[in-house]
């Protein structure tokens, strides 16, 4: 995927192409009569007041120094994360600042980075960012008003979608100030506005002009953040270096992190074979995302003797969903009963137990692990909201709790394959000569698109039960670079695809499910959902003006996804698995969305050097 940032992944907003912006009505000038501000929030007031030293989950005593190997998978062919050719490297954010940047320990607030301070009116009709005077990029010059300006510009013309999309209700931003640049926003009541261009991430004006922004290229770039590229081997390996005079070092957002001299990414394109590359010492950590590698893979000398550790860290982030997802651009998933019969074809209980562990949970929501996801019945304000919807979309939204098929376990399917007849049948296919044909005689017969072995075993067996009901699906894994290619174009039947949320959604479900992303290539609504209720609840869920009204409306717009049947939903884990060789120390308080590594993260040299004596010992 695209190195966005990862509030960029989950906030990609309006849609691309919109129509020109009007200004506001309130004075750019009005600009110094607010007060500024430190930070702003989406809802309420920021945790950490003006003058505040460093965040509660990074220690500012924190030693600098040391290398930490790490893993990377697939390969990279540019150092431009910011357009929609090629595969960017790992890690290369690392290079840039924001204008502001966010805290782990809350839903979505913005601390001024790039921007020494934030000025914004309590309409939200527009924000001001005064940067820094001391922000300066690697070769020493200063970050500028016009930088800002560039890089807007550059991304919305000739970045990737997304960019477009993200900030297509925002007017060029103004030099307001020598050091103040200024963005509208047309007439609205988005108050997520500020803290999407908050997310700004600042690229020099003076290294680009004379380069080709829309081209990959391999020729390291010039950034203004904790670190800068050192060395490389195009599509192998990256070496990060922190930049020791980093002019934000020192600054309350940036006080005990970016801790460790050199980060080194190296490429594998088989998880299994870098499995045992760690268990070798080739790299430091790994998070990891399969069951069977966790309960079977890591029993090995280095662990018992705790040279290696292995932990889950409870995570409190929503879980979003993650799922077969439907190509519904497909004439054969144009019908939800087709979709929903699909569904009951997969043995979630059966492939949890056998295959995973017993270490998930099913999701059963969009907004899973959060106060966000629907259940039961809707009541109060919710069902108010979705009476207005009433006859536009599926009677169960009100009278069904919502709850993916269910078995036994046992791997005897055949009742929710009765149910999947049933469902078909309703929607004008029946099997013949063993084959499920629809009404012109076409057999059902569809690929699934993978780009890690890993999902095979758990695409295999869903394949045999389709092969019961005269389906025949495929499976075709392919590398990520292809696979990428065959995403942004839509070119699949059916994916397995995740969609993250935040705790503060927003713009970004616009680019998740509206009917306007569509036809826009590299858009994030792979399933091509088109509704206009899903529509107008996207628009409610974006113009919520408090954090209750968030809730109720978020969960109506869950609702109504689920019995849409878009997915056949996987499964979650409120847990980080990580597993690292015992060479780091960290800060005792955790931060609530993130495990910190390697922000807030350390090399401890008597840890190091003890991993070191155990690691020639076993060699020897």
């Amino acid at each position: 995927m695209k190195s966005f940032t990862r509030r960029e992944f989950n906030v990609l907003a309006a849609a691309a192409g919109a129509s020109a912006l009007t200004p506001v009505t309130a004075s750019v000038a009005s600009a110094q009569e607010i007060k500024p501000v430190h930070a702003i929030a989406m809802h309420g007031k920021p945790k950490y007041p003006a003058g505040f030293k460093h965040f509660d989950y990074t220690d500012p005593t924190a030693p600098k120094g040391g290398k930490v190997l790490l893993e990377a998978f697939g390969t990279y062919d540019s150092f431009n994360p910011f357009i929609l050719k090629g595969q960017a490297a790992s890690g290369i954010g690392l290079l840039y600042d924001n204008l502001a940047s966010s805290s782990s320990d809350e839903a979505f607030t913005k601390y001024g980075s790039l921007a020494e301070s934030i000025t914004m009116p309590d309409d939200r009709a527009w924000v001001a960012f005064n940067l820094h005077p001391d922000a300066r990029w690697h070769d020493g010059k200063p970050v500028t008003v016009e930088d800002v300006i560039w890089t807007f510009e550059a991304l919305t013309t000739k970045g990737h979608p997304f960019y477009r999309a993200y900030y297509g209700e925002v007017n060029k931003p103004e030099k307001t100030g020598a050091r103040q640049v200024t963005f509208r926003f047309k007439g609205s009541t988005n108050r997520e506005l500020p803290l999407i261009v908050a997310e700004l991430t600042v690229l020099p004006k003076h290294w680009w002009e004379s380069r080709e922004f829309g081209k990959t290229t391999l020729e390291p770039p010039l950034g203004s953040g904790a670190y800068r590229l050192k060395e490389f081997e195009a599509g192998r390996s990256i070496v990060y270096e922190r930049v020791t005079d980093y002019w934000g070092k020192d600054l309350a957002v940036h006080r005990g992190t970016n801790n460790i001299d050199e980060l080194r990414y190296e490429y594998y394109r088989d998880r299994e074979v870098a499995t045992e590359a760690f268990k070798g010492g080739a790299f430091d950590f790994r998070s990891e995302n399969s069951s069977k590698r966790w309960a079977t893979a890591f029993d090995f000398p280095a662990l018992t003797k705790g040279a290696v550790i292995k932990e889950e860290v409870p995570q409190e982030n929503p879980t979003g969903m993650q799922g077969f997802a439907f190509n519904t651009r497909r004439a054969m998933f144009k019908d939800p009963k087709v979709r929903q019969a699909l569904a009951h074809a997969w043995d979630f209980e059966w492939s949890n137990k056998t295959l995973m562990y017993d270490a998930y949970t099913r999701t059963n929501s969009y907004f899973s692990n959060s106060e966000l996801a629907s259940s039961g019945l809707p009541t109060g304000a919710e069902l108010k909201i979705l009476e207005t919807f009433k006859g536009q979309v599926p009677d169960e939204v009100f009278t069904t709790e919502y709850q993916a098929p269910k078995t036994d376990g046992s791997g005897n399917n055949r009742r929710n394959l009765r149910k999947a007849l049933k469902l078909l049948g309703e929607a004008g296919w029946v099997v013949k000569d063993r084959k499920l044909r629809n009404a012109a005689g076409e057999a059902m017969a569809f690929e699934t698109l993978l780009v890690s072995p890993a999902f095979e075993r758990l695409v295999l067996p869903f394949k045999k039960n389709l092969e019961r009901l005269g389906v025949d699906m495929s499976v075709r894994t392919v590398d990520t670079a292809q696979y990428q290619r065959r995403l942004d174009d839509f070119d699949f039947d059916v994916v397995v695809s995740g969609f993250g949320q935040s705790l503060s959604p927003g713009n970004e479900q616009r680019d998740y499910w509206h009917s306007s992303k569509v036809d826009v290539q590299g858009s994030r609504n792979v399933m091509g959902i088109a509704d206009p209720v899903v529509d107008q609840l996207i628009e409610m869920v974006i113009q919520a003006p408090d954090r209750e009204s968030l809730i109720n409306r978020t969960r109506a717009l869950d609702r109504v996804l689920l019995w849409g049947h878009y997915v056949i939903p996987h499964f979650h884990i409120r847990v980080a698995r990580i597993i690292y060789w015992n060479k780091f120390g960290r800060p005792k308080q955790l931060a609530k969305y993130s495990t910190g590594f390697p922000t807030t993260w350390w090399i401890d040299p008597e840890r190091e050097a003890a991993v070191k004596t155990w690691r020639k010992k076993s060699k020897s």
